[in-house]
């Protein structure tokens, strides 16, 4: 966008009265509009003006629109263009769309549909943008090992990493479910020096304690009915290399007797066996639950505890980094297309709106599936509210207004609301108030008055 924040279109044609037609169109649309009148005319400004749009003639003298629309994209590969096209040359126009164009109108056309085409073709724009700015990002330092986040939290949680991962030490990893655990283990496995050896993950409750100690320690033949063979355990599977407890607050007791034994002597003996194995394995534990609170119920050791909890990480929930959800959709969209031969290209504002509005109870995995789902249902480049699980999409309290005991003036709060009603429908057409009227039922004269009279800066949208 130009200087004064307001969209700014190149209009290419070499009819005067186009000129004047169009040019009235769409500055009594809040437009701003630059008109070139030959090719030549046109790519001579390219190097010095950025254009949120341009409407491109196809039959011009001299450079006619294929060879002007070859030119733009060349110099700007991004560079959205609408064709203006009489019904003779629509060939032409399905060549241009070929060539990178957005789309293309024929002449004589209606300004409505006009007016829609440009407002889809700045809603794309918007979207390449976003997508730049979120892609620029991910690559800097918003991105570690596949943990994604720009937020302040995230950002302690990537130092901390960076940090721990070097050492031999123990790593506590407390957080909800879905937040991200064992990518945080993984990143700290891999920027550490046993990179290159077993990283293994135990499911801690997923099995009885019999069965959890077989599967940590091993057994030799006939420890117990069925061990018809010595069998290594995952200690021995990890050696050299680091062993990730998931959920650790599920262990029995007496199996965290046995492990803060292997924890301290770095050695241990296979279920039956009377010899003693020695390991070098890094504990990662990780856990949703506190584990100060299992200690005071005598659920969980106070000596395995302090052991585990040389280093704490500490994962915000989603809802406390709701900054993050942008790079977050640009990064699962990004994974899914190429999972699913897909190209969208991003979500609409309203989507956005609606996935930064819920708390996700699921954290980040539930944000994934949701994505997963959209971009695996969206049946066009751009996700809407369609493509989302109901249970995003049905109507739900929100709170619109921050009330105050102390601020209850009726007619003050209903005039905040009126404004943030058509900054809203403004924001969503693009500035376009013919279409923000249309949304909020009202004649665009009457929302223009309102405008001027709730002193709304429609240049700041």
């Amino acid at each position: 966008m130009n200087e004064n924040n307001k969209i700014m279109i190149h209009l290419i044609d070499d009819e005067p009265i186009i000129h004047d037609v169009l040019g009235q169109l769409l500055q009594s649309e809040g437009y701003q509009v630059e008109v070139s009148t030959s090719g030549e005319e046109a790519l001579s400004k390219l190097p010095h003006q950025k254009f949120d749009l341009t409407l491109l003639d196809l039959l011009m003298p001299g450079m006619d629109g294929l060879e002007v629309l070859r030119e733009i994209k060349r110099l700007e590969p991004e560079a959205v263009v609408i064709i203006i096209t009489a019904y003779a040359s629509v060939e032409s126009a399905l060549t241009a769309m070929k060539m990178g164009a957005y789309d293309y109108i024929q002449k004589p056309f209606k300004n409505d549909e006009l007016l829609m085409t440009i407002s889809r073709a700045l809603e794309h724009r918007r979207l390449q943008l976003e997508n730049i700015r979120l892609q620029d990002e991910l690559k800097r330092k918003f991105s570690f090992d596949n943990i994604i986040g720009k937020s302040q939290p995230m950002q302690n949680v990537f130092e901390l990493i960076k940090a721990a991962a070097p050492t031999r030490s123990t790593l506590l990893v407390q957080g909800e479910s879905g937040t991200g655990k064992e990518l945080v283990a993984r990143a700290i496995h891999s920027n550490s020096d046993r990179a290159n050896h077993p990283f293994v993950v135990v499911n801690s409750g997923s099995l009885p304690p019999d069965l959890l100690e077989s599967h940590l320690f091993g057994h030799v033949k006939g420890a117990f009915t069925g061990a018809v063979a010595d069998k290594k355990g995952l200690f021995e599977a990890a050696d050299k290399g680091t062993i990730f407890f998931d959920e650790i607050s599920s262990i029995s007791l007496e199996t965290q007797v046995k492990l803060l034994r292997v924890m301290q002597d770095r050695e241990f003996m296979r279920l039956g066996g009377t010899k003693t194995i020695k390991v070098d394995v890094r504990i990662i534990a990780a856990t949703n639950t506190d584990l100060e609170e299992l200690i005071e119920q005598k659920a969980f050791r106070k000596d395995l505890y302090y052991r585990l909890n040389v280093i704490k990480i500490e994962l915000p929930p989603l809802r406390a980094r709701k900054e993050d959800i942008p790079l977050l959709v640009r990064h699962f969209i990004d994974l899914y297309n190429k999972e699913n031969k897909k190209e969208i290209e991003g979500v609409s504002e309203e989507v956005m709106e609606i996935l930064m509005d819920y708390d996700w109870p699921g954290n980040v995995r539930e944000l994934e599936n949701v994505l997963e789902r959209a971009v695996v249902l969206s049946r066009s480049k751009i996700i809407t509210r369609e493509a989302l699980p109901a249970f995003l999409t049905e109507s739900r309290p929100r709170a619109y207004l921050e009330i105050g005991e102390d601020n209850l003036n009726l007619k003050q709060k209903t005039l905040d609301f009126q404004k943030r009603l058509i900054l809203t429908a403004l924001k969503k057409s693009s500035g376009v108030q013919k279409q923000a009227a249309a949304m909020l039922g009202l004649k665009p004269t009457t929302l223009n008055e309102m405008i001027k009279r709730l002193k709304i800066d429609v240049d700041s949208i």
